[in-house]
């Protein structure tokens, strides 16, 4: 298996530990019986919750560009040094991105992000190199 490959896996795990936070943030929110109910009342998370909530999202809007351009590069035998740095960039800048967002301190948070935008980029990159 690729390096790529190997951390697009990487990126998915990580998809399910921000699923688990924001779940587990929502539900000491909101306590047991509304977590385990219909959720006929539509509580929005705050606080932590919220930072969670919002983290996984962000993370859902870049993963299916990251793993899309991942796969591309491993059909196409295009991988090289872009791919490489990039996918390690995206992993990277995400994990720290999560604690980051957890605490609330925005502007290295912004950076993370930065950082895993600047990997997907290079991933996409060098599908046509």
């Amino acid at each position: 298996m690729t390096f790529e490959l190997w951390t697009l896996l990487a990126a998915t795990f990580l998809g399910l530990v921000y699923l688990t936070a924001a779940s587990f943030t929502f539900k000491a929110q909101v306590g047991n019986a509304y977590g385990v109910g219909p959720r006929d009342d539509a509580i929005q998370p705050t606080g932590m919750a919220g930072r969670m909530h919002r983290a996984q999202w962000n993370f859902l809007e870049t993963y299916p560009f990251f793993a899309v351009f991942v796969i591309i590069v491993t059909i196409t035998d295009t991988a090289g040094s872009y791919s490489y740095w990039g996918s390690w960039l995206y992993v990277v800048g995400r994990i720290v991105f999560l604690p980051l967002y957890a605490a609330g301190i925005p502007w290295l948070r912004t950076f993370s992000w930065n950082i895993a935008t600047l990997g997907l980029v290079l991933v996409g990159i060098q599908i046509f190199n």
